[in-house]
């Protein structure tokens, strides 16, 4: 199936795909690490987000530690974050990692200021705050949950547009990120175009295959003839 640019692509995947079948093809691919860690879930259930990968670089700091340090970057109060959420563009997903799970990294006016520029949600390697905001606003939103606590005192970012590590998922800026009730996959920009290629085909090829079960074919008969299941 053929796209023209990232409008059409992300339409196809957010009518057609889902994060187990693109993960099915992942590892047929042998790209068996790109499922980011099970706590991170969306803030509502029906929640889905496809867009590309914008990564953020956080990292624990202790602003009352009383030391001046050498970092100016680390003197501001949220570091580079302000500058990250202004340069978010369209159709891309803010994901953070490299925080302690000890503070949250997303908020309403960050989802505020994200919808205003088009983004496609916020992934995040942590907590998330201001819930109620967010729901209101709709914004697609993954982290771990709900958890008050400021990064401000806690935490800043350090770099954007790097290549980020959560759990030994490595995620590069262009790389796109797929997530819905089932978690977040990263799609290798390098092979997104054969992985989703597949996957659409797969797709189609479980709701023909549920459509033959429905009929009453065997499971066992429907994986011999299909290769699906």
């Amino acid at each position: 199936m053929k796209w023209h640019n990232d409008d059409e692509l992300f339409k196809i995947i957010r009518t057609e795909l889902y994060t187990a079948v693109i993960g099915d093809i992942m590892d047929k691919m042998g790209l068996l690490y790109q499922f980011l860690p099970a706590e991170i879930q969306p803030l509502q259930k029906n929640m889905f987000v496809a867009g590309r990968a914008m990564p953020v670089l956080e990292a624990d700091v202790l602003e009352s530690s009383g030391y001046e340090g050498n970092n100016p970057v680390l003197k501001r109060p949220f570091g580079l974050m302000l500058e990250a959420l202004d340069d978010l563009k369209k159709d891309e997903v803010y994901i953070c990692g490299g925080a302690s799970p000890q503070y949250a990294l997303w908020g309403e006016l960050m989802s505020t200021r994200a919808m205003k520029l088009g983004a496609a949600g916020a992934v995040v390697d942590g907590y998330s705050r201001d819930t109620k905001g967010i729901l209101e606003l709709d914004f697609p939103t993954f982290s771990y949950g709900s958890y008050a606590q400021d990064q401000a005192p806690r935490g800043k970012v350090i770099d954007f547009r790097v290549p980020i590590e959560i759990r030994g998922v490595k995620i590069n800026p262009g790389d796109i990120v797929v997530g819905d009730i089932d978690g977040v996959c990263i799609v290798p920009q390098h092979k997104e175009v054969e992985i989703l290629n597949l996957a659409i085909e797969k797709a189609r090829g479980e709701k023909m295959v549920q459509a033959k079960i429905q009929e009453g074919m065997s499971a066992t008969e429907a994986f011999a003839k299909y290769g699906i299941m």
